[in-house]
């Protein structure tokens, strides 16, 4: 039954939804990647596809940006259209000077000082944590496809233009254990934990708080390949 939100109906969309931030990116990854394609979504422009990878059917749709946008579509899709899987693929900015761009990490937990989870259901969890069966099949995925994958923790910040002099990173970095900052995977996975279903973040170094290096947004939006082969292989 379709949401205020998402125009589908059960069965529109597969057991497993890959989900870019960027609606375009969904349209990208349907075209270049996905055979016998529907498109199944395009409420306010958030455009959604299932098709078939390798033989499994799968579904892409857009999430939009911050958690308060992957909150609605991700609780949505798990509690109205039997969606168990959720795996982000994303762009993020690296906090270390390790990590370059196009690197590829995985998401090993997620860090943030939002109020998603306790507005949401009270919880006071600063670290989130993503599926334990969904992070296996994408370390197995990245060896089998000969792609190189770091796994990580990350940042989940609410807040994309920052004020100050960057010195709020020192704590982050040192105390928090994060290598690289997106904006959704927090809210992602409390999701996944709150439904009991399944969510995994993979991302891609678009650009670096220590060094000057950066992805066009053109870039972004076509050239993150090998993150976006390692989640259609590893979906279940």
């Amino acid at each position: 039954m379709a949401t205020p939100h998402i125009q589908a109906e059960k069965g529109d969309f597969a057991k497993t939804v890959i989900m870019p931030g960027d609606p375009l990116r969904a349209k990208m990854i349907a075209e270049r990647f996905l055979t016998d394609v529907t498109q199944v979504n395009a409420v306010r422009g958030m455009l959604g596809f299932t098709g078939l990878y390798e033989g499994k059917r799968v579904s892409v749709m857009g999430s939009g940006m911050g958690m308060p946008s992957i909150g609605i579509y991700s609780y949505e899709l798990f509690t109205q259209f039997d969606v168990e899987n959720i795996i982000r693929v994303g762009s993020a900015g690296a906090y270390t000077e390790d990590l370059d761009v196009n690197d590829v990490v995985l998401a090993e937990s997620a860090w943030s000082e939002s109020s998603f989870a306790r507005t949401q259901n009270g919880c006071t969890d600063e670290v989130m944590f993503p599926s334990r069966m969904l992070n296996e099949r994408m370390i197995e995925a990245a060896k089998e496809k000969g792609k190189e994958m770091r796994t990580v923790p990350i940042h989940s910040s609410d807040v994309f233009y920052r004020s100050g002099d960057g010195s709020y990173m020192k704590p982050i970095v040192e105390e928090k254990g994060c290598k690289a900052v997106e904006m959704e995977s927090f809210a992602l996975f409390h999701n996944a934990g709150v439904t009991g279903k399944n969510a995994a973040c993979i991302l891609t170094i678009s650009d670096s708080f220590v060094k000057p290096q950066i992805l066009t947004a053109e870039e972004r939006q076509n050239s993150m390949t090998n993150m976006i082969e390692i989640a259609l292989h590893a979906a279940p």
